[in-house]
């Protein structure tokens, strides 16, 4: 995964910072105008697609996750009720195309031991995920040490570090309780801590 790309591409594709014209395009969106789907489909879809790719861990998946996003997206329109959490919204629905796609794979959840975890963060050091996100040369290191976490705690550490939602956005497109996504994310910045403390233990700022 090209990480820190992704994390160039927020620009691209994050929610628009005029939120009565995404208002309107919605509105309009909803009376059926094709250009103004086509707009908000423009809009969000990157942020979508790089979700996507970065649960499933497949580019051509996560493009037809995408379009599956989108085609579920605009037959629920109606039933959008927060007008100004559209991307949000959309993250919901591309988790639960994902979690589709998860049960046809048949893939299982560890659940980490609540001890190792303490221990982790007693003895690991302390740089976060996101100072990471910021060094080229850690790119590497950085995806494989995504790779290790479960897919439902990736999906919770990338929507807070890479698509910046915050926790209570994160609990609805989850499906989970505040309490929750503030442990998963925890214990997945842990995990992250402890696949690159070698790296990080020899002096990397």
């Amino acid at each position: 995964m090209a990480l820190l790309s992704a994390v160039k591409m927020v620009l691209v594709g994050a929610p628009p910072s005029d939120t009565e014209g995404e208002r309107r395009l919605l509105r309009r969106a909803r009376t059926g105008d094709p250009a103004a789907f086509r707009t908000l489909f423009e809009r969000h879809a990157p942020a979508v697609w790089r979700f996507l790719r970065d649960v499933l861990r497949d580019e051509a998946a996560a493009d037809e996750a995408t379009q599956e996003t989108f085609v579920r997206a605009h037959a629920r329109l109606g039933a959008l009720r927060d007008e100004d959490r559209v991307g949000a919204w959309l993250l919901g629905i591309a988790r639960h195309v994902y979690l589709e796609s998860r049960r046809t794979r048949g893939v299982h959840v560890d659940v980490e031991d609540e001890e190792h975890a303490a221990h982790l963060e007693a003895v690991l050091p302390t740089p976060s995920p996101e100072d990471l996100l910021l060094d080229r040369e850690l790119e590497g290191l950085l995806a494989q040490a995504l790779g290790t976490l479960n897919e439902e705690r990736r999906a919770a550490l990338l929507l807070r570090i890479d698509h910046g939602l915050p926790y209570e956005e994160i609990a609805s497109v989850m499906g989970w309780s505040l309490q929750k996504v503030k442990n998963e994310i925890h214990r997945a910045r842990l995990r992250l801590r402890e696949q690159l403390a070698a790296h990080l233990g020899g002096g990397h700022p």
